[in-house]
């Protein structure tokens, strides 16, 4: 389990940023009318950006290198 964790590091850093984000767009900036479906409601927009950071920081991560023995 540990090792599956430091693995997908990338994955948790992300959507633990994500969603701080998507709390402070919903504080800050949000939906006056109520009529945003993503932006409305607190839930949301923190479940949102918090997908959103995951997918977006986990682009940065790290590839094993391969070796030659491991291509055949």
């Amino acid at each position: 389990m540990k090792n599956w964790i430091t693995n997908n590091k990338m994955y948790f850093i992300g959507a633990a940023l994500g969603a701080i984000a998507g709390f402070l767009y919903w504080k800050y900036v949000g939906c006056l009318t109520g009529t945003c479906s993503i932006t409305s409601s607190p839930i949301n927009s923190t479940i949102y950006f918090a997908l959103f950071g995951s997918v977006l920081f986990g682009t940065f991560k790290k590839k094993p290198k391969t070796t030659e023995t491991d291509n055949q």
